[in-house]
């Protein structure tokens, strides 16, 4: 039987998985040589995109603002800017976006219940962008603490009644293994400071937070998740080959994913799909 392109590009696993793969596999390739190959995982994430939903900002949805300030954090991290307090200026700036982000979404709640989600939203934005920002200068680490943050989270939503997010999730996973598959075969890292970090932190923990908001994803799946950059800080020696640094940081950190997968099974059960 036949496949037409159009029915195999309407295929989930190619819309989130091998698309998102190919596209930030020949952008990492291609912008190595100026230090820009982490824009790989925003091109991957892009292409999945544009392929699954109208790519347009009005209205200005939930969904439409994450995609809309992913590709603002793409702008800001492609000059490398080192100011004192880069950090903790990025980590702030993160958390109010958050906010704005599920602004709409906490309007319908009450006060009580709209400071405390929103509390919570801008701590876990926040944090992811703090913790993956300090793995900037560690490719190897941001990357794998990228894949299984994206994979996880992609997951954990699509089981939490989420198709859009957790396609979103998972092509964010799919693009940061390709840039991990460029490593491991050169046995090199590739250069890639906040282009990588910050979009891939900000636009993953939005996902995890409009998730928890706006679909069925348990909130406390989202603490287990954060744990993900803290577990890529094994003591792991840069002397090792890139393969089995990646291997070592993948096996630390799947845990966390697949507890939180577990946990969004436990609550909502196996998707219709």
């Amino acid at each position: 039987m036949d496949i037409s392109v159009q029915q195999w590009l309407d295929h989930p696993a190619v819309q989130s998985g091998i698309i998102p793969f190919a596209v930030a596999l020949l952008v990492a390739g291609l912008l190595q040589r100026v230090r820009l190959s982490g824009l790989a995982i925003v091109a991957g994430l892009a292409t999945t995109i544009y392929i699954i939903s109208e790519f347009s900002f009005s209205p200005l949805t939930a969904n439409r603002k994450i995609i809309l300030l992913g590709i603002v954090s793409t702008l800001i991290a492609i000059p490398y800017i080192n100011l004192k307090g880069m950090r903790l200026i990025l980590t702030i700036a993160g958390s109010a976006a958050a906010i704005w982000t599920v602004q709409r979404i906490l309007q319908q709640q009450e006060l009580q219940n709209m400071l405390l989600w929103g509390a919570g939203c801008a701590a876990y934005v926040g944090w992811l962008i703090y913790w993956m920002d300090t793995l900037q200068k560690s490719p190897v680490r941001a990357a794998s603490a990228g894949m299984v943050l994206g994979f996880g989270t992609g997951i954990a939503t699509l089981i939490g009644a989420s198709a859009l997010l957790g396609q979103l999730g998972l092509a964010l996973g799919s693009a940061a293994s390709a840039y991990l598959v460029i490593m491991s075969l050169t046995n090199r890292p590739l250069p890639a400071g906040r282009s990588l970090t910050l979009p891939l932190s900000l636009i993953v923990g939005l996902l995890g937070c409009v998730g928890v908001l706006a679909a069925r994803l348990p909130w406390y799946c989202l603490p287990v998740l954060a744990l993900i950059p803290i577990m890529t800080k094994l003591p792991v020696s840069e002397k090792y080959a890139v393969w089995l640094q990646s291997t070592l940081f993948t096996v630390a950190t799947l845990s966390c994913a697949a507890v939180a997968v577990y946990l969004s099974w436990r609550v909502n059960g196996t998707p219709p799909f």
